[in-house]
């Protein structure tokens, strides 16, 4: 099944952890603590009461913009920005998560080739319905990373959290280790 049907498929928990671990594997970018979005992945295991008050707890303690002007930090902070207040709009959450996806995948396109936007037979909207061939490997990892949080959440329920936490901690390390990697060869 593709990331787009996943994506539609999903209940309002596993919207909320795909957003969520989507913004989670991007953090590096805003220059967060690894865990600065704890609150959030804890308020899933719940109804869902908790998610904005937890949400608005996680905005205060970042900083208000991103660590750099550079295009993928500002994308990362709008994800957070745009997280919607209430676990309780499916739809509000369905919409957030579909552009987290996105978000996230471009953020990593951007990592891989910084300044070009996605060029050739398949576009960013191709990736996401399994169009893969010619992916550079930062975005096919995050086209898997994606997929398998979803397939998870889907599958086991709030079970799943736990390894999607895990999946996306994973992910940060190696979205820092880029970050690192770059910045070094900037210097």
């Amino acid at each position: 099944m593709s990331l787009v049907e996943l994506v539609a498929r999903a209940d309002a928990r596993g919207l909320a952890a795909s957003g969520l671990a989507c913004l989670d594997r991007c953090l590096p970018l805003l220059g967060a603590d690894d865990d600065a979005l704890r609150p959030l992945w804890a308020s899933l295991t719940a109804d869902g009461a908790e998610w904005g008050t937890q949400l608005a707890a996680v905005r205060a303690v970042l900083p208000p913009g991103p660590a750099d002007d550079t295009e993928p930090a500002v994308l990362v902070r709008r994800m957070l920005d745009d997280a919607p207040a209430t676990r309780s709009d499916e739809e509000a959450l369905r919409a957030w998560a579909d552009a987290c996806s996105s978000t996230a995948l471009h953020v990593h396109h951007l990592l891989d080739h910084p300044g070009r936007p996605y060029e050739g037979p398949h576009t960013l909207a191709d990736r996401r319905a399994g169009r893969t061939d010619g992916t550079t490997p930062l975005v096919e990892a995050e086209l898997r990373r994606q997929t398998t949080i979803l397939e998870l959440l889907a599958g086991h329920g709030p079970a799943g959290l736990r390894q999607a936490v895990e999946i996306s901690a994973e992910g940060r390390r190696v979205l820092r280790a880029v970050v690192s990697r770059q910045a070094r060869g900037a210097v």
